[in-house]
């Protein structure tokens, strides 16, 4: 019951848990990212361009990639190379890839910002707004406190858990030095992941500044940033010792914020937040110099963004609509995350994308899931602590002159065009999933990402840019590398089902969908091994224009420029925590796919604007993913 832990002192109240084995025990031990061979580079790339040329482009594109790999390539590679031995603390992609998300001028929003939802606590009396921002609060602060105090279990991937996953190991790994502690765990085959990034999970913020922002963290910071109504409050969550406020008295200001009734700010802030960074970067230097410095630090500092809004959730659609985007008066999204519920209790995470990817808020998210709905801090039965709020809680006065109001003006009109041209749209796969798939032995992954090729094939006769992320957190100061899912295999795969259904029998499409799954699985494991191109070219092309050198010919071909306008842009992601996560497309002509391979069925969430239709998208996924199931159980489809 909740009652049983008391929150006097620090005691086991103020963490999740104590790993025996510290958070960051394999840190200094991970091995680092590869630097493909170019070579393997310039033919993984090929294979790429494939699909997406016909012969006399593709021919053009295969002569620059050679002469590319023998000329300046070779001379950009071998730097690469000894730049990345003589920097031996990092990977090569660290760098360049902060440089490309902190450079992009685009609003963050819809551009690079994610969200996740959750799923609803399963006791349904737990979903009040109050209680579950007052449990969600309580275990986000216990995470962060149990992580700098390095009681957090290292994050690990493992591919034995009988053997790795055990008290046994633990208490013998703890004692082999931080230095090798990496190969012990691999002689149990588990991969301990890299877990610089999770720092920036608080008190963090990306500041907006001119050509290039950057990231603010003060982990000295002991106060909450809230939102409701576009109005801005804070209270300190941490008390002069270290320790967490009472879980009562967390509740009773956040009370106190969902009854103040004061009137939403004429000029909401909120939605510079939601600019192109150049002139958001120029609104917040007239800001500070408007008389905003401490407010601002507030806010950049504060251990995470807290927004309260003030309406129930109607269905999926609005779930996404709302953690996406939502209304800019109520959100920060410059803050490391956002962690929004609404009215009914529904609640999600949308987080700022440049200091870090799925792997760490994910994690994040599921402590907080397990933490909150688990051992919740309080009850519905629960009394707020009668302390004075209204001393506690400071609301944040904005001074703001007329270029200021005229800014906030004219975000807010950008904002609202660009969310009202946003289509959201989502299926659930009812006929099957993981376990299936896996019975008949192909790959879920593949068969999702099949799907995708199938249905642009069918509605826009084409095969396109396609790009889905995958994790290279096994490697120290890993990011992300890119999978490239439209291969020759899936598109000989999709026109068989889309174009010659009667020319093949059941047995032919079973092994061309095997065929897809082979090369799919094959492409996974060179990308989570630091293997795909990607990153290696786009370090290589980072490289050159850091030199000063003029911009190879190989980059200027109009290939390379297609490959990388990505059409349709994947992400996925199951944890018992989330409900569903999406993103914005990411290029104005371009579909968001966020979706997940559950056991027995298989969601998808799609974004796009008005140059593409969405919904009939996924009305083309759903139908190819039934003739893909029903062809792996041997049945005849029809055209």
């Amino acid at each position: 019951a909740p009652g049983r832990r008391g929150y006097s002192g620090a005691g086991n109240a103020e963490f999740l848990h104590r790993s025996i084995v510290p958070t960051m025990h394999y840190q200094k031990s991970l091995p680092r990212l590869p630097v493909p061979k170019l070579e393997d580079t310039i033919t993984r790339y090929l294979n790429a361009q494939k699909p997406l040329l016909n012969d006399d482009q593709f021919r053009k594109t295969e002569e620059l990639a050679h002469a590319f790999e023998k000329g300046i390539g070779r001379e950009l590679h071998e730097q690469l190379v000894a730049q990345d031995n003589q920097n031996k603390h990092t990977s090569y992609i660290t760098g360049p890839w902060f440089d490309m998300y902190l450079k992009a001028r685009e609003p963050v929003v819809l551009n690079f910002n994610a969200f996740m939802s959750f799923n609803p606590d399963p006791k349904p009396e737990y979903n009040d707004q109050l209680i579950r921002a007052t449990n969600m609060t309580v275990s986000a602060i216990r995470f962060m406190k149990t992580f700098r105090a390095g009681y957090l279990e290292p994050e690990v991937f493992h591919l034995n858990p009988e053997k790795s996953d055990t008290e046994i190991f633990k208490k013998i790994i703890r004692f082999v030095p931080s230095s090798i502690s990496w190969f012990g765990a691999y002689m149990v085959n588990a991969y301990p992941l890299d877990m610089s990034q999770y720092f920036r999970l608080f008190n963090s913020t990306r500041l907006p500044k001119l050509n290039k922002d950057e990231l603010y963290t003060d982990e000295k910071a002991k106060h909450l940033l809230v939102l409701r109504n576009g109005n801005f409050y804070v209270f300190d969550v941490i008390d002069r010792d270290g320790n967490m406020l009472k879980p009562s008295e967390i509740q009773a200001h956040l009370k106190y914020i969902l009854s103040d009734n004061s009137p939403a700010p004429a000029f909401p802030l909120g939605y510079l937040s939601s600019e192109n960074r150049d002139t958001w970067a120029l609104l917040r230097k007239n800001l500070l110099e408007n008389g905003n410095e401490e407010a601002l630090r507030k806010v950049d500092s504060a251990m995470f963004c807290l927004s309260l809004d003030d309406f129930p959730i109607k269905d999926f659609v609005h779930v996404s609509h709302t953690m996406l985007h939502g209304d800019a008066a109520n959100r920060w999204y410059d803050k490391s995350f956002n962690l929004i519920i609404t009215k009914d209790g529904t609640a999600g995470i949308n987080f700022e994308h440049s200091w870090g990817d799925g792997v760490a808020v994910l994690r994040f998210q599921n402590e907080v899931f397990k933490d909150s709905t688990k051992t919740p801090a309080i009850s519905p039965q629960s009394q707020p602590a009668s302390v004075d709020s209204s001393r506690a809680v400071q609301k944040l006065d904005f001074k703001l002159n007329d270029a200021l109001k005229a800014g906030i003006t004219k975000a807010k009109e950008k904002f609202d065009a660009t969310v009202e041209s946003l289509s959201l749209n989502l299926i659930q796969f009812q006929e099957g999933g993981k376990e299936l798939l896996k019975q008949k032995k192909v790959s879920p992954d593949a068969v999702a990402q099949l799907a995708f090729q199938m249905a642009f094939l069918r509605q826009y006769d084409q095969t396109v840019a396609t790009y889905e992320s995958c994790s290279t957190a096994a490697f120290k100061h890993g990011r992300t590398e890119t999978i490239r899912p439209a291969s020759v295999h899936t598109k000989k795969c999709s026109e068989a089902f889309v174009k010659e259904l009667s020319k093949h029998s059941t047995e032919e499409l079973q092994k061309l969908i095997v065929e897809c799954s082979k090369y799919h699985g094959r492409l996974t494991k060179e990308a989570a091994m630091g293997q795909g191109f990607d990153r290696h070219l786009f370090s290589l092309r980072y490289l050159a224009l850091s030199k000063g050198l003029p911009l190879p010919d190989f980059y200027q071909d109009q290939a390379y420029a297609r490959l990388n306008h990505n059409i349709i842009s994947t992400s996925t992601l199951v944890s018992p925590a989330v409900q569903l996560g999406g993103f914005g497309p990411v290029v104005a002509d371009g579909f968001g796919v966020g979706y997940q391979v559950h056991d027995d069925w298989i969601g998808c969430n799609v974004s796009s604007y008005p140059t593409r239709n969405g919904k009939e998208f996924l009305q083309c996924i759903h139908k190819s993913l039934e003739d893909i199931f029903n062809v792996l159980k041997g049945k005849k489809i029809g055209s």
